[in-house]
């Protein structure tokens, strides 16, 4: 009997999941694993990339619910995993052969939990709860295990040509309520092989990543330090918001992000960025500490981190961040601003750093946010929960020294 195509994509889903299972808890590089996977499948068109990743990354979102089938029953493992991938043209013919359940019918988060006989609560670590408990709340839940929206950020003042190629490409889009410069992509697409992209019209950057700059009040022409620039995308908005009389100095250890940076503002047509990979000397009117972290605010992208970050690893990445504040808090001047910031969710490493630092900087007072978007505010400073506007998830606080 002729298997179906939808019956050999199962047979191909299966065999690449027997390759990365020995990794997805333990490889912390596991997206680029997947992706040289995939390329190295020289029969396999754009289409079937796409049908592979969606499966492999609702896989790792919804590890605990799929990973005890699959030595006792695989198939059933991936007929629920073709229930829980989002649709779309690549995954519309699999779903509907292969799901556990009718792939159409919209059902929340807790049903799916509940006609699967499981705990949603499963779907996040144990110890997870101690750092975010919002996280698990239904909507949080929810948002955090759906596949996160491409967000662009516009970097001209003539829209219409950015909105207007994407209309005439057939994608779905949508300008939002919180940032007018702020593009929400649903469909899975090549941004960069658009005009616009092409000529710095547009950046990619998730919204809540290009609210933190918004969460407070930031002087025009003024000198700012980007001190953990990695590859730029909070330099090149910072740039933009300063405007041509000011200066963004961008600093990053890793010479190959400073080479992105510059690419990345060439193309934009920013000329006030520099970069260095030495500490610069002086002083600033503002600091950007946009700190390494764990990245629990990245999950819905990288899911795999769920099952490789454990709490020393937090603790770890925590001391580093104080280590990393203290270090650049010299650098702003007397009646300048210090922004601290990080893509992670985890209470250890946002709001117990500021409380930690603060103690040890008497000289530095935190500041009341300028703008807070709907979200809660501690006295630490803003933390942006992925719900409330379809983002990432991130920490971010503000502080002036006396």
């Amino acid at each position: 009997m002729t298997m179906s195509v939808a019956g050999n994509q199962r047979q191909t889903y299966l065999r690449l999941v027997a390759t990365l299972r020995p990794h997805w808890r333990s490889d912390l590089l596991l997206p680029d694993r997947i992706q040289k996977l995939l390329a190295g499948e020289k029969r396999f068109g754009s289409r079937d990339r796409r049908l592979y990743r969606e499966l492999l990354y609702t896989t790792l979102r919804f590890l605990p619910w799929v990973d005890p089938l699959w030595d006792t029953d695989p198939e059933r493992a991936a007929a629920i995993v073709a229930w829980l991938a989002a649709d779309g043209p690549a995954t519309a013919n699999y779903r509907a052969e292969l799901s556990i359940s009718d792939p159409q019918s919209p059902v929340s988060l807790s049903a799916k939990a509940a006609f699967l006989k499981l705990n949603v609560a499963d779907l996040l670590p144990t110890w997870f709860a101690r750092e975010c408990p919002a996280a698990f709340t239904p909507a949080e839940l929810e948002t955090l295990h759906q596949r996160a929206s491409l967000w662009l950020r516009l970097q001209t003042g003539h829209p219409e040509q950015v909105t207007d190629e994407l209309s005439n490409n057939g994608w779905k889009w949508r300008m939002t309520s919180p940032l007018p410069e702020a593009i929400e992509i649903s469909d899975e697409v090549n941004i960069t092989a658009c005009a616009s992209f092409r000529a710095g019209a547009v950046e990619v950057q998730d919204l809540g990543s290009q609210l933190l700059l918004h969460t407070t009040m930031i002087k025009a022409d003024g000198r700012w330090l980007d001190a953990c620039a990695g590859a730029g995308g909070k330099s090149l908005q910072l740039a933009r918001i300063l405007g041509l009389q000011g200066k963004v100095t961008a600093h990053d250890i890793r010479a190959s992000a400073l080479t992105e940076l510059q690419i990345r503002a060439k193309r934009a047509g920013l000329r006030n960025i520099v970069t260095t990979g030495q500490p610069p000397e002086g002083t600033f009117d503002g600091v950007l500490v946009d700190a390494p972290c764990s990245g629990s605010g990245t999950w819905r992208r990288a899911p795999h981190l769920k099952w490789i970050t454990h709490p020393a690893m937090v603790m770890e990445y925590a001391t580093r961040q104080l280590n990393l504040l203290g270090q650049f808090a010299a650098a702003v001047r007397p009646g300048g601003q210090l922004i601290y910031a990080t893509c992670s969710l985890n209470r250890s490493e946002n709001e117990s750093v500021i409380a930690a630092f603060l103690q040890n900087h008497q000289d530095f007072r935190i500041e009341p946010p300028f703008r807070d978007f709907g979200y809660q505010t501690s006295p630490g400073g803003i933390t942006i929960m992925p719900s409330r506007h379809n983002t990432d998830g991130f920490f971010v606080a503000s502080m002036r020294r006396r």
